[in-house]
């Protein structure tokens, strides 16, 4: 057993090293919001998206597209954000049901959920992990954009708009480019491939450390009672059914695995942005993402520890 829990730091320490060194980074002054900004923005439009193409280029697609993965993945999904919404409606104000709802389903995925697949599974982990990655993005920007306008007099909730933002997102732009590529195994040149793997090799670092600046406990003594409670929802209750269901289904080894890490994950710091973009209570969304993170540390390990231990994964 002390083996198995040894694995598992060396598994999620490295991520949890970063996002704690972005803290301690912010908090000496070495880096500060305008990096921040600055920093996130190139990694949301130029290095994720070449880690999703560079990790879809030398995938296997036929081992790494699963179509029962991803039926899965997106059943789970939805019926964890009814779940959540429904839960918001009895736990909220009307005002905060959004913002609720999004922090409790979700997860940040195409960082920490990718990062932990890479750390613990490899190449495969990111190949799959990146294919997930594009469900994911189409997901959630969708399912926040509709649940953030049912309470924001702000954002349109129209098919049309919706269309439009995820059709013009860089990370799923990245996916989409990259399945011909893979698919019918054209490779790129060397020199282009190599400057591709440069940037790539920058994203989890990077977005890790501007995840680690933004947290702030400031915004987690303002929103406590509310902000506990999306957690242990997004922390606990949502990935422990959504696991219990995929071992049901039949998942095991790797793609369990991926399966807990991505349902696992913290909430997504783009949580924060969508809801000061609807002029929402930025200050709960800020609190569940400090919450979240520094459950993660916790359960994440406590989640591969008894999968490794049940020899599932």
């Amino acid at each position: 057993m002390l083996a198995i829990f040894l694995e598992t730091l060396t598994i999620t320490a490295p991520v949890f090293a970063m996002l704690f060194l972005g803290v301690w980074l912010k908090r000496i002054g070495w880096i500060n919001d305008s990096f921040i900004h600055t920093a996130s923005s190139l990694v949301f439009n130029v290095t994720m998206p070449a880690l999703l193409f560079m990790g879809i280029l030398h995938a296997d697609l036929r081992s790494a597209l699963q179509p029962a993965l991803l039926i899965y993945f997106t059943v789970a999904t939805l019926v964890g954000f009814s779940l959540a919404w429904a839960w918001a409606i009895w736990r909220c104000p009307h005002q905060d049901r959004g913002i609720y709802t999004q922090g409790a389903f979700r997860g940040n995925n195409a960082v920490i959920g990718l990062a932990l697949a890479a750390s613990m599974y490899g190449d495969y982990g990111i190949s799959l992990g990146a294919i997930l990655a594009g469900l994911v993005i189409l997901l959630y920007n969708s399912l926040s954009t509709v649940v953030l306008a049912v309470y924001s007099p702000v954002i349109k909730s129209n098919p049309l708009s919706i269309a439009k933002s995820v059709l013009s997102n860089p990370l799923i732009l990245a996916v989409l480019a990259a399945a011909p590529f893979a698919y019918w195994q054209i490779g790129l040149p060397r020199w282009l491939e190599t400057s591709g793997t440069y940037l790539a090799q920058m994203t989890l670092p990077l977005a890790l450390i501007c995840i680690g600046g933004t947290l702030s406990l400031a915004a987690l003594r303002e929103s406590g009672r509310l902000a506990l409670s999306a957690s242990l929802v997004k922390m606990i209750g949502l990935p422990t059914l959504a696991t219990l269901g995929a071992w049901a289904w039949g998942f095991r080894g790797a793609e369990l695995g991926i399966l807990f890490l991505y349902f696992a994950s913290p909430t997504a710091a783009a949580s924060f942005v969508m809801a000061r973009a609807a002029n929402g209570n930025h200050q709960l969304a800020a609190a569940i993402i400090v919450i979240t993170t520094l459950m993660a540390a916790v359960t994440t390990n406590i989640g591969i520890f008894l999968l490794q231990w049940g020899g599932w994964i």
